[in-house]
């Protein structure tokens, strides 16, 4: 890309920025609540790509100039250090293109939200179940690395151990952006606990990342939600407290269901369930927008089709692989201990490649 059109492209994105900061400033603005967060999400996002633009567009004068000074000095000493400077000038100019042509390929406009993660044992009995619960252990430990929140909102614990499902809510700077890699079928082979021969038995876990809705991405309206309370139990359905403080939440229109029974408290499980049942019926929309991604863009399955075979952890060949990207690990129990940002970054820098060629 030529520097003319991209200081052209960028001048548009200024002109924006401007008139957001403008908008910002306006009393009919400030009294929206709903506007105001909206154009104030704009606003951050377009200030790396501004920052971005103002360097290079310095560098760019400073050639210029640098340019014009070769072509009138006259002192060997100064040419040299001229040419010098306008060597490490120029040479800088590709990668700060490269930089900006990511900045300014659409985002996904959920990144930066919260997310709502959900682990379920899939197949292979109490071994997909405890398999489940590695995969908890394995974000929890990510989740402390990033120094993000999580809480659990509903959890059945599976009767050899693990879950045979768990939800929770993770809170944090660009959660949904970085963890959406992971949905999709999570397959492992190794000799379960649970296995006295000793045979190798492959078993799987499904995960689901779902944007977390903010307040104004959905209005429920009271009358389409019903509310049961009940008592909240614990492994093999006992009850673990004589009240009614586990909710249960319908949203009839749509037939789904949201309970939380994490809580004492009957009305923070009511809250904890009403942000879910948003999110839930914000992701019926957001779904179309994955889908019709997903026929673009072919390298990110957990784009698309969640129900895919993402990763397998291989623990005789001791080896992990990410299946979307061909992409081979060793030492699946020290990806298991947390350490899962490598694969991250591939994931990351195959679909900016992947949008990248779709934006240019």
């Amino acid at each position: 890309m030529a520097s003319n059109l991209i200081v052209d492209r960028l001048e548009g994105v200024k002109q924006r920025f401007v008139e957001v900061g403008n908008l910002l400033t306006q009393q009919e603005v400030l009294t929206d609540m709903e506007k105001y967060v909206k154009l104030n999400k704009e606003y951050k996002s377009l200030l790396p790509i501004i920052d971005a633009y103002e360097v290079y567009k310095l560098t760019l004068s400073n050639i210029t100039s640098t340019k014009e000074l070769l072509s009138t000095e006259k002192d060997d000493e100064m040419r040299e250090m001229a040419k010098a400077e306008l060597e490490q000038l120029s040479s800088r100019i590709p990668e700060m293109e490269e930089e900006i042509k990511l900045l300014l390929i659409p985002v996904d406009p959920e990144d930066d939200k919260n997310a709502v993660i959900e682990i379920r044992a899939g197949t292979g009995g109490d071994e997909a179940s405890i398999f489940a619960g590695d995969l908890l252990r394995m974000y929890s430990k990510y989740f402390e690395q990033k120094g993000w929140k999580s809480e659990i909102n509903r959890a059945s614990e599976g009767t050899a151990g693990g879950y045979k499902e768990i939800v929770l809510s993770v809170t944090g700077e660009g959660v949904y952006g970085i963890m959406k890699y992971e949905s999709g079928v999570h397959r492992v082979q190794r000799v379960p606990q649970t296995e006295t021969q000793g045979r190798i038995h492959t078993s799987a876990a499904t995960v689901v990342v779902l944007p977390e809705a903010d307040e104004f991405d959905v209005v429920i309206k009271a009358e389409d939600v019903r509310k049961d309370t009940y008592c909240s139990s614990g492994p093999g359905g006992q009850s673990v407290n004589t009240t009614y403080s586990a909710i249960r939440l319908t949203h009839v229109p749509t037939g789904i269901v949201v309970t939380c029974q994490d809580e004492k408290s009957q009305l923070k499980n009511y809250d904890k369930a009403l942000k879910e049942l948003r999110t839930r019926l914000y992701n019926l929309e957001y779904q179309k927008y994955l889908d019709d991604v997903s026929r673009q863009r072919k390298t990110m399955v957990s784009t698309g089709d969640r129900s895919a075979k993402i990763r397998t952890y291989n623990y005789p060949q001791g080896r992990l692989t990410d299946h979307r990207i061909n992409f081979t690990v060793y030492n699946p129990p020290n990806i298991l201990d947390g350490n899962i940002q490598e694969l991250i970054d591939k994931l990351q820098v195959a679909e900016n490649t992947e949008r990248l060629k779709e934006n240019i």
